[in-house]
C-alpha cells in the first residue's frame, strides 16, 4: 500500500492511497502518467520527487539501488540540525557548523518496502483535482465552542 502525497504550484497538496503495484521499479525524478495508477486522474503527468520506507528512512537520487546504505551526510535531505535528546546531558542549541553523520537512507529505485511516496504535478489534466478529491477541498472548520 502507498500513501501517495501530491502538490501543485499553489502550495496545495492531495493525498491517496493506493494498493497499485504501477510505482515499483520507479526513480525518484522520473515522470509517470496519472492513468498509470488512477483513471480518475486521465491527462495528468506527475514527478516523482521523494520517498519514504516503512521505518521512515528517505529515499535519496545520488543512492543507485533499492536497498538501505550508510552514507556520509551534512544538513539538509535526511538530516536535520536540531539535535536529539539524550539523558540528563545538557542540551546545546543546534549542531555544530560543518558536522557530518553516517545515517542510513534508501536507495532511488522504488521497491514494495516503499510506503509514502511525494509527487508534484507536471502537467494539469482536463478535470481539476478538487473535483477528484473532493473530500479534501472543505475548508478548516472553526473548534466548537465549549459550553460551561
Amino acid at each position: 500500500m502507498f500513501k501517495i502525497n501530491i502538490s501543485d504550484k499553489r502550495g496545495k497538496s492531495w493525498k491517496m492511497e493506493l494498493e497499485s503495484e504501477a510505482f515499483i521499479g520507479k526513480e525518484l525524478g522520473s515522470k509517470i502518467d496519472g492513468k498509470e495508477f488512477s483513471p480518475s486522474l486521465n491527462g495528468y503527468e506527475f514527478e516523482i520527487t521523494g520517498a519514504s520506507d516503512k521505518a521512515g528512512l528517505t529515499s535519496m537520487k545520488n543512492v543507485e539501488g533499492i536497498g538501505i546504505k550508510r552514507i556520509l551526510l551534512t544538513y539538509g535531505k535526511g538530516m536535520k540540525k536540531k539535535p536529539r535528546r539524550e539523558g540528563k546531558r545538557k542540551r546545546t542549541k543546534n549542531r555544530p557548523p560543518g558536522l557530518r553523520l553516517r545515517k542510513s537512507v534508501r536507495g532511488k529505485v522504488l521497491s514494495a518496502d516503499t510506503t509514502q511516496i511525494n509527487m508534484k504535478i507536471v502537467k494539469a489534466g482536463e478535470k481539476a483535482l478538487e473535483e477528484i478529491f473532493p473530500e479534501q477541498n472543505k475548508p478548516k472548520e472553526a473548534p466548537a465552542a465549549s459550553v460551561q
